[in-house]
């Protein structure tokens, strides 16, 4: 990342993150060694919240409880869609019923997730990620979740807006054959993959690569 910061390319870190705060999340990392700023990342939250200010949504949050923060301006009362992060603990039998009553209760039931990731990795191994739980609620509402997160297109279309720079111009590196190759070959970037993290062998055979 030094290196990369003293060419002079332009960069940004595209992460699905939904468990802390952008000014958390960056902390870490400063902790680790990592020169980054809040400003040099995009995440799916503040996406989640211009959404839900442009088209005048209240939303029911299914999220992480250091994520709540990110919400705090925007209006919750009687909540007309359903957001959901990677709530990690609070993917509770019951706070799984509570969203599904919100959106079964809609006649246009409006569901927004946080990204699409089947798991991620942390120290103690492979976790579920908020695409099974996204997947539950849309089976059972019969709806289809708007996902701002990677992969979808607009989320990297964000980030290349914030730099300034075509899709031609960029390659995304990471872990996740469909959120981060996948998703950055879909808007027209090239990118790398990683042998790291949640990588896996089978993935040289994902239908995801070009």
């Amino acid at each position: 990342l030094n290196r990369i910061k003293a060419s002079g390319l332009k960069l940004r870190f595209c992460t699905n993150e939904t468990q802390a705060t952008r000014e958390k999340f960056v902390k870490k990392l400063q902790g680790m060694g990592f020169d980054i700023s809040v400003a040099e990342v995009t995440a799916p939250a503040p996406a989640a919240c211009r959404i839900l200010k442009e088209r005048s949504l209240r939303p029911h949050l299914l999220v992480h409880n250091d994520l709540v923060p990110e919400f705090a301006e925007i209006d919750k009362a009687n909540p007309n869609c359903v957001v959901i992060g990677d709530a990690a603990e609070n993917f509770t039998y019951a706070n799984l019923n509570e969203a599904f009553r919100v959106l079964i209760g809609m006649e246009k039931p409006v569901l927004i997730s946080l990204g699409r990731g089947r798991y991620y990795k942390e120290t103690d191994g492979l976790k579920l990620d908020v695409g099974a739980y996204m997947k539950a609620l849309e089976y059972a509402c019969d709806v289809q979740a708007e996902v701002v997160g990677k992969p979808a297109k607009t989320f990297f279309e964000s980030a290349l807006a914030e730099m300034g720079v075509s899709p031609q111009q960029a390659i995304m590196i990471g872990d996740d054959i469909v959120n981060d190759v996948g998703g950055a070959q879909r808007c027209g970037m090239r990118a790398l993959q990683v042998r790291t993290g949640k990588y896996r062998s089978v993935h040289t055979l994902h239908p995801a690569l070009r």
